[in-house]
């Protein structure tokens, strides 16, 4: 980005934090009509907030006010929203909550990962944040969110990213989408030098009946990795083990000593006790 701005003629600032002094009188001297912010982790205080003529502009890849927060991508995958979509809000002092410029939708695909989903979100909100800003600068009244419909996406951590084989595979298969590109859906694999992780890049849903406990690989067959889940059952068809690189789940299978009934999931707790 930097070096982009420098091509381009323009200043390129890395602060640690936009709410000191010295950059609001700064931003005071130049006068802006607008400040835009997008996927942007610091919160900006009222004294910025009140600073540009026209308030600041928040770009949020969700329909406001739903998915508010820092995560609203994944969460509209883990969801199972068929909508998604960019908001350009007037912020305010609360989480996501200001007035609504403009809103533009986007559908989800069956097979989006939050990377896939954030790209198209990126190129829709890039085609239409100058449209935008020309009518916010010509006195566009934003409109106040609606008090029904609000939900929250909180800052994702690892741990979200860990497998329960307890739930049922369409929602275990929309968390390995929603997880991809970080933090990246995991189980644990048992193995004779003990447990490590597996990463899932890619799985489907098999809706065959199986008797197995979640968690326990169901398939004799070398060429296929099916686990089961509390529901339904999950083929898993791309995967990275620790220290390995990524890999077709098949030919992970034939490499490894996985018979059916080994367990995918058990912590190293459980495996030492």
């Amino acid at each position: 980005m930097g070096a982009l701005a420098t091509v381009r003629g323009l200043v390129a600032d890395r602060l640690v934090s936009v709410n000191d002094a010295a950059f609001l009188d700064r931003l005071r001297t130049l006068q802006p009509d607008v400040v835009v912010v997008a996927a942007f982790g610091q919160i900006l205080r009222p004294a910025l907030l009140a600073l540009p003529r026209c308030g600041c502009l928040n770009v949020h890849a969700s329909l406001l006010p739903r998915h508010r927060g820092a995560s609203p991508v994944s969460a509209a995958i883990l969801a199972d929203d068929r909508q998604s979509g960019i908001t350009f809000m007037r912020m305010d002092a609360g989480l996501d909550t200001g007035a609504i410029w403009r809103q533009l939708s986007e559908s989800v695909r069956p097979d989006d990962t939050t990377e896939t989903l954030e790209a198209r979100l990126s190129q829709l909100a890039a085609r239409a944040l100058v449209p935008c800003l020309v009518e916010v600068a010509a006195a566009l009244v934003p409109q106040p969110q609606p008090a029904a419909g609000v939900t929250y996406a909180p800052k994702l951590s690892k741990e979200d990213g860990r497998i329960d084989w307890a739930r049922g595979a369409a929602h275990i298969e929309r968390q390995v989408r929603a997880m991809t590109p970080w933090p990246g859906a995991y189980t644990v694999l048992p193995g004779p030098t003990g447990p490590r992780r597996l990463q899932i890049l890619a799985a489907e849903v098999t809706a065959a009946p199986h008797s197995g406990r979640p968690g326990d690989i169901l398939q004799t067959d070398p060429a296929t990795l099916i686990v089961a889940c509390g529901e339904a059952s999950l083929r898993l068809l791309r995967v990275k083990a620790e220290g390995r690189s990524e890999m077709a789940a098949a030919t992970f299978r034939r490499g490894q000593r996985l018979p059916p009934g080994t367990r995918l999931g058990i912590t190293m707790m459980e495996a030492e006790g």
